[in-house]
């Protein structure tokens, strides 16, 4: 199927000062979807669909949120029911809390469930970083037209445990244990992947969430 684009798109993608946020800018662009990073509250509320992305440290990127004026505007818009992407700590932040550094950190307590450190293993590296494949758990959009077991590309070290609800479970992965690599619950998706590095498979997946965004707006 295709879309006329033409600027009948505007994604927010939320600026807070953590995450690569020229390499998701940069991977809509190439999909021809209009997408913008901005840390401006009026700018993500405007929009028509919002990305979190995020790398590093669960607690800074809280408190990023929160210096930002962010953390409420990412609650508001998720309620409203504006189509919502997070991207690796942007999906983690999602949760209640994570327990990175031996310390609980709050998380948006968007879903029930808690981050914790990858297990260590004799032939297993933390971070998890590189290619893996996924196993789709659901009939989740995002997935749709992608091969049985998908590979994309990790950068972590934490991970979503399994005191999340499993109903929202779209996707997992293996890495010394099985863990959650996607979740999808109504207007909210989330990776713990990084689809903006995942090659053809990774924009596959950007396509497939924007039109959800297109079909919404329409």
């Amino acid at each position: 199927m295709v879309y006329d684009w033409s600027g009948t798109i505007l994604i927010a993608i939320v600026d807070y000062g953590v995450g690569n946020l020229g390499s998701v800018e940069n991977a809509f662009r190439f999909i021809g979807v209009n997408a913008a990073a901005t840390s401006s509250p009026e700018k993500i509320f405007a929009a028509d669909a919002v990305v979190l992305p995020g790398v590093g440290a669960f607690a800074g990127a809280v408190r990023s949120l929160d210096n930002a004026g962010l953390t409420a505007v990412i609650k508001d818009v998720i309620k409203k029911g504006k189509i919502f992407l997070g991207i690796c700590l942007g999906m983690q932040l999602l949760f209640e809390y994570s327990e990175e550094g031996g310390q609980r950190a709050e998380g948006l307590g968007i879903f029930k469930g808690s981050i914790e450190q990858l297990p260590f293993g004799d032939y297993l590296k933390i971070p998890h970083m590189g290619w893996n494949s996924l196993n789709i758990k659901s009939k989740c959009p995002l997935f749709e037209g992608l091969p049985e077991r998908p590979y994309v590309y990790f950068v972590h070290s934490y991970y979503l445990n399994n005191t999340c609800d499993r109903n929202i479970v779209a996707a997992t992965a293996d890495y010394g244990i099985e863990f959650n690599a996607a979740v999808w619950s109504g207007n909210v998706f989330a990776t713990q992947f990084h689809p903006e590095k995942s090659g053809d498979v990774g924009l596959k997946i950007l396509r497939n969430w924007a039109e959800l965004v297109y079909r919404h707006d329409k």
